[in-house]
């Protein structure tokens, strides 16, 4: 598993374990970080996602209230819930990452640590929340034709 695979794992796990725990202590991230092994590298990159979701979560939050149908967002599951936090930062406030890593990190996320139909719903509403926010990927050519050989 990836670096970033790990970070954006233990940021759900630390933002659900927020959820359950309710406000969390400063010191609270150093109990985490004791229990759960991670390189300096990872961590870092956790970190930073933690960050900037706790930074934005009201943002966040609404942006995925607003896309959810006939559900209301504090009936998620804790775990869905902060796979939607952690995809949804990423999608409004890192372009560097690429829409289509973004959606299958999520859903592959959701699939290991929620039950069910979790990943079917997380794909459904990040799929909703990519087109709203980013433009489509462009598509890569394989023998592009150039104006020399038309």
């Amino acid at each position: 598993m990836g670096r970033r695979r790990e970070g954006r794992e233990a940021a759900i796990q630390f933002l659900f374990a927020r959820d359950l725990q309710g406000q969390t202590k400063p010191e609270d991230a150093d109990v985490f970080w004791t229990l759960h092994s991670a390189k300096a590298s990872t961590r870092a990159f956790a970190e930073n996602l933690i960050k900037g979701v706790l930074a934005h979560q009201e943002q966040i939050d609404s942006g995925i209230t607003r896309l959810l149908e006939n559900f209301s967002f504090e009936r998620l599951a804790a775990v869905d819930r902060n796979v939607l936090r952690v995809a949804s930062f990423e999608l409004l406030y890192c372009p560097d990452v690429p829409t289509p890593v973004i959606l299958n990190e999520a859903i592959d996320i959701a699939k290991a640590l929620s039950a069910g139909e979790s990943g079917s719903f997380v794909n459904g509403v990040l799929d909703k929340l990519a087109k709203s926010l980013r433009s489509p990927e462009p598509k890569k050519v394989e023998n592009p034709i150039s104006a020399a050989d038309a």
